[in-house]
């Protein structure tokens, strides 16, 4: 149980505290997160519309060994490898294993992205991907528990419809190794309270008030706001299941696949090199297959350049699953977004009725993508709406990185040619066909008028030729309608003439995201609980 002495100080040693007020809304650079303890499994994560758990409800009291216990609370021991699974997954080939969310495994092979695993409950063995489950009792297993995500993701999660006011989440401090943030939903905003540990172990976030584990604070709170703003209800709810990493087990390495094993479904969308198809693998998984037009890129070229894209992982990337390459036309499989490519989707009236915020909010995501491409030292050469794809809850991917190094040139013109993207790209790439990370650069900033503009084609009313000419002579787009001067100016520094001059990516995604904070509810620092 916690050791609450109200109006007191601690009797334990806390010599490294400092007040911790919450605070309201987006700003700083710390998220929290609220653990909480619900009914049922270790693992099971709420699901839209479950009744919140009476107050009463949660975890009994432990006894916590000094050498085998976690944050959670719960005994962990290091020789046996038992797992809980956080979501459904349904078995895609022979060599998998199927279950259900809650359902306890035994890992008998824990390296890689899929793991061998027996089901207690059932008895079958196959594999399993690796992050679908957590270890049993462990923090991890909690569904409050949100691991790394930053202040402003989290703040994104608790705002979505499917919550309500109390849910909660906690994750990892952003700012200080070791502690844990606690994040609440009041209303149409979101509150912060850092969590602390003593020196010789426990968790406090008023002086007041300690606990042995997260689990109990989480309980504390959820009987007693006790100086919150509200005390905790439900669980932050958990949407999305994660993207695998590939297809399956077996396609993870040998990722030349059958063509017989895809069945394209509906066509999504068609472009100059080729179509896109929604589609199946193995007819149980739901996938995005690019067809290239006959004879568009060599092969080899393209078999070299994909090894390195499979290995390029990032949430805002989309994820290349296989290929079919040894008949015409080449196939390319990767994950499916339900919304299409962001050009598409801004134009929609669903695009439409989007709010500045989440715009900032989308291009933030883009340029998170990108700030991981400029961390492996790779060029994307075509980044623009209709590359980024779009997701259930506005998430952003980009796609079709590196495609462009492998087009073959005569279809793929220089200058001014009919399908050369003028437009987009900087003029030291269109002129010298010098492409380099800051060339992708002004093309991310050619793609912020392209959002904040609802999708309207860049240099409106001018020809490539004319584009191209007046860039050079120093011309740049005047500020969009509707377009805040400070979101201008980012454009602005990504258009520099001098290429070393324009922002890295890491900055345009930490100026875009401190944007979306400041759009987001005024700031104001919540009571301090003391």
């Amino acid at each position: 149980m916690g050791n609450c002495l109200r109006g007191l100080g601690l009797t334990k040693s806390d010599k490294n505290y400092n007040p911790s007020p919450a605070t309201q809304g987006s700003g700083g650079n710390d998220v929290g997160m609220l653990p909480t303890s619900p009914p049922g499994a270790p693992g099971s994560h709420i699901v839209v519309n479950a009744p919140p758990p009476h107050p009463s409800a949660g975890h009994q009291p432990y006894n916590i060994g000094p050498s085998n216990a976690g944050p959670s609370g719960r005994i962990e021991p290091s020789n046996l490898k038992r797992y809980v699974a956080l979501f459904d997954y349904e078995a895609r080939t022979q060599d998998d294993l199927g279950f259900k969310k809650g359902e306890e495994l035994e890992v008998q092979n824990d390296s890689g992205d899929w793991w061998l695993a027996r089901s207690r409950l059932t008895g079958l063995e196959g594999y399993i991907p690796c992050n679908y489950v957590a270890k049993v009792q462990s923090l991890e297993s909690e569904p409050w528990f949100f691991g790394s995500i930053k202040r402003m993701d989290a703040e994104k999660k608790l705002l979505l419809s499917q919550n309500e006011h109390g849910s909660f989440l906690i994750r990892e401090s952003e700012s200080r190794v070791g502690d844990y943030s606690l994040s609440v939903r009041d209303g149409d905003t979101i509150k912060h309270y850092r969590i602390r540990q003593l020196d010789e172990g426990g968790y406090f976030i008023a002086r007041r008030c300690t606990f042995a584990t997260l689990v109990e604070l989480v309980q504390h709170y959820q009987r007693d706001a006790d100086g919150l703003c509200v005390n905790l209800r439900r669980p932050c709810v958990l949407i999305e299941k994660p993207q695998t990493r590939g297809l399956s087990y077996n396609t993870v390495d040998q990722w030349e696949i059958p063509r017989s094993s895809l069945q394209l479904k509906s066509l999504r969308g068609t472009g100059q090199f080729g179509e896109v198809w929604e589609g199946l693998w193995n007819n149980t998984t739901p996938a995005a297959i690019k067809t290239l037009k006959n004879d568009t890129m060599n092969t080899d070229d393209f078999l070299k350049e994909a090894q390195i894209m499979k290995k390029l992982r990032h949430p805002k990337l989309i994820q290349l699953y296989a290929v079919c390459t040894r008949d015409q036309p080449i196939y390319i499989v990767t994950e499916l977004m339900i919304n299409g490519s962001l050009l598409e989707f801004l134009q929609s009236p669903k695009g439409h009725s989007l709010q500045l915020r989440i715009l900032i909010d989308m291009s933030a995501q883009v340029a998170a993508g990108m700030a991981y491409l400029e961390s492996q030292n790779y060029i994307h050469r075509d980044l623009a709406a209709r590359n980024v794809l779009v997701g259930e809850n506005n998430i952003c991917k980009v796609a079709d990185f590196g495609l462009a190094r492998v087009i073959k040139d005569e279809i793929y013109e220089s200058h001014v040619g009919a399908k050369f993207p003028i437009k987009w790209t900087a003029p030291e790439a269109a002129n010298y066909h010098s492409f380099t990370i800051k060339s992708d650069v002004w093309s991310f900033g050619i793609l912020l008028t392209e959002i904040i503009t609802y999708g309207r084609i860049p240099y409106p009313g001018m020809t490539n030729k004319e584009v191209l000419d007046c860039v050079d002579r120093g011309y740049r787009m005047p500020n969009p309608p509707g377009c805040p001067p400070e979101l201008y100016e980012i454009m602005l520094e990504c258009w520099k003439s001098k290429a070393m001059e324009r922002p890295t990516f890491e900055t345009l995604q930490w100026k875009l995201e401190e944007f979306f904070v400041m759009e987001g509810e005024q700031y104001r620092e919540a009571s301090s609980i003391r």
